[in-house]
């Protein structure tokens, strides 16, 4: 059973710039029951309209109200006149046009916020997910978790990739305290309650499973097969990957600055005893090199210094992140 409004032409030409509308996250009372599905689209002219024909064939099978929230992020080609040709046949469709490309995260993000029943379910737009696979999140999901992943047993990547993805995943999980769950990706089904946690973030560096994590500590997955992507290449490189692992350790954690405060204090230990070690050759010994005194000085005071930097830059990282309110999109259009 579909979502019951309706889109029309002239709907899916409704324009206005909306920053990080938050309507539907801060919507008092509970959500109804069914099922919102929100993908992120980027360079998806080929796969909507097959992804739209499996994900409704799914979703009508669970007999509850639903509704796929199509998110173009920004995408090059013509996937939003695509999203919006689909709309008038597809009313279960409400499209959301950003207005330049701010990142899966960020669009995912939005997707969640604009989500109208109470489980949410997000995946790519490639069809790497199989929509066929829904129902083994959402059985995982009544189980009693928050959130649940679909992990694929086996990754179609070379060595290279496949590790720098999964070094990424770890250290996503471990900002998160969800141990458990090592095998982190786009393709979750949650209850739509935990974006709460969250409703007033504003920082344009997202990491939603991060955020989610702020929500709830009750993570699951599931084991779900790889499929072939319909079309294009993925668009995470190397380097992407590399900016998304200093995101996560710059962004949501301290530990590299308290990793800074243990190295100074072991530099400052180490000088001290180097100078301890300069003291004792002196009048013991009766003669002291130089160099040797030289670099006990540099080792200790430097040290010193690095230790008070790591203090200052704990607090200049708390004051930018409660001070830095860019943005994490803005809505350019909508379906209706």
């Amino acid at each position: 059973m579909a979502a019951t409004d309706s889109a029309s032409p002239a709907a899916a030409s409704q324009s206005g710039l909306e920053p990080c509308s938050k309507d539907q996250s801060e919507q008092a009372g509970p959500l109804p029951r069914g099922y919102s599905l929100v993908v992120p689209v980027y360079r998806g002219r080929e796969t909507l309209p097959l992804l739209v024909e499996r994900v409704e064939r799914v979703l009508s099978g669970l007999g509850s109200p639903y509704e796929l929230v199509l998110v173009n992020d920004g995408s090059p080609d013509d996937s939003w006149s695509v999203i919006c040709q689909l709309a008038p046949r597809h009313p279960a469709i409400r499209g959301i046009n950003l207005m330049r490309n701010y990142g899966q995260h960020n669009a995912t993000l939005c997707g969640v916020r604009q989500a109208r029943f109470d489980v949410t379910i997000t995946m790519d737009d490639d069809l790497q997910h199989a929509p066929e696979d829904i129902p083994l999140l959402l059985a995982k999901l009544s189980e009693g978790h928050d959130v649940v992943y679909g992990a694929w047993r086996e990754r179609k990547q070379g060595f290279g990739r496949a590790f720098f993805a999964a070094l990424t995943k770890r250290a996503i999980a471990w900002v998160m305290g969800a141990g458990s769950v090592r095998d982190i990706g786009a393709f979750r089904a949650l209850r739509t309650d935990v974006r709460r946690a969250f409703a007033s973030f504003d920082g344009d560096d997202v990491l939603l499973d991060v955020l989610l994590s702020w929500g709830t500590t009750r993570f699951a997955a599931v084991q779900v097969d790889e499929a072939e992507r319909a079309a294009g290449t993925s668009n995470y490189t190397f380097w992407k990957l590399a900016r998304i692992s200093l995101l996560v350790l710059t962004s949501y954690t301290t530990a590299p600055l308290r990793l800074a405060n243990l190295i100074g204090l072991v530099f400052t230990l180490f000088g001290a005893g180097a100078f301890v070690n300069v003291i004792y050759v002196y009048f013991w010994l009766g003669s002291v090199p130089g160099f040797s005194f030289l670099a006990a000085t540099i080792l200790m005071f430097g040290g010193v210094q690095l230790f008070a930097l790591g203090i200052i830059g704990e607090y200049l990282a708390r004051v930018f992140n409660r001070t830095a309110r860019r943005p994490p999109y803005t809505i350019g259009q909508t379906t209706r």
